[in-house]
């Protein structure tokens, strides 16, 4: 079964989240759950989780169909100390509202060196940033979002994100969301069917299937290998429709949150009916 949706606005209050998303005919959905670009966010009321739940329930959502997403904001591989304790509070109360709204999992980007510490250095740093998260919380997994690999940021190739899920202590509670853009523009071509399926047998072979925890459905404004991250309407980019129709008949991506993130929201409806009709 493939849970295809967006990322929706929280608009009003993170319980109009499931609503949103029922109106354009998702089966999963991402959201925010509290403001992408602050640091600090007031605490959830006790309607807002209540309605959250209610709402989850009432459009048929369980945890496995929703993936949030924490702030831009935060870089768990800081190699600044101050600046690092800042972003590691801020995704500890990440996870905990993802705790308190009864999800099971919290996507994020890895992190940036910033070009003052070794990448390895940075890779052991957002390991353990996400070990002291993991262990100040229950249930929720943090799941790694592969990036484009633009300026220091890492994450860009399944090694990197191996090597940080290897110094994970708890890998019950690690996981992977692959966002196809930004794959294809950090170097791993979509685009064909044999490449389609040599890029996912280096995933399963480096990182393995059982941590896909999520995707972004996304298609590339940029070309292979650019490292620039500038997402496409499904279709309309350089990795093209096939990608999206091999993805779409590959059971190896049943039963996860697949998430549109493409430029125009009002399109969203239209692209996961597109993508539904690629099922053969």
């Amino acid at each position: 079964m493939k849970y295809i949706g967006a990322h929706v606005s929280t608009a009003g209050g993170v319980e109009n989240a499931p609503i949103n998303a029922n109106k354009i005919g998702a089966k999963a959905f991402a959201l925010f759950t509290k403001n992408q670009r602050q640091w600090s966010a007031k605490p959830f009321t006790e309607k807002n989780i209540q309605e959250f739940k209610a709402n989850c329930e009432k459009y048929a959502y369980g945890p496995e169909q929703i993936l949030p997403h924490d702030s831009y904001l935060i870089n768990l591989g800081h190699p600044d100390p101050l600046a690092l304790e800042k972003s590691r509070a801020a995704f500890l109360d990440e996870m905990q509202r993802c705790e308190q709204l009864g999800l099971n999992r919290l996507n994020f980007h890895p992190g940036s060196h910033l070009k003052k510490v070794s990448v390895a250095e940075c890779l052991a740093t957002i390991a353990e940033s996400i070990n002291i998260s993991l262990n100040e919380t229950n249930g929720v997994c943090a799941v790694i979002e592969n990036t484009a690999g633009q300026g220091s940021n890492l994450g860009f190739t399944f090694e990197q994100i191996a090597e940080i899920i290897h110094q994970v202590e708890d890998k019950e509670r690690v996981g992977v969301c692959i966002d196809t853009c930004h794959a294809f523009t950090a170097g791993y071509d979509i685009s064909s069917a044999e490449d389609f399926q040599k890029v996912f047998d280096d995933f399963e072979r480096i990182i393995g299937f059982n941590y896909l925890k999520g995707m972004h459905l996304n298609d590339s404004k940029k070309e292979l290998s650019t490292r620039v991250d500038r997402h496409e309407v499904i279709g309309k980019g350089f990795i093209g429709l096939d990608a999206f129709k091999y993805l779409m008949n590959d059971s190896r991506f049943d039963g996860i949150p697949m998430v549109l993130e493409t430029p125009n929201s009002d399109n969203w409806a239209e692209e996961i009916s597109l993508l539904y009709s690629l099922v053969k």
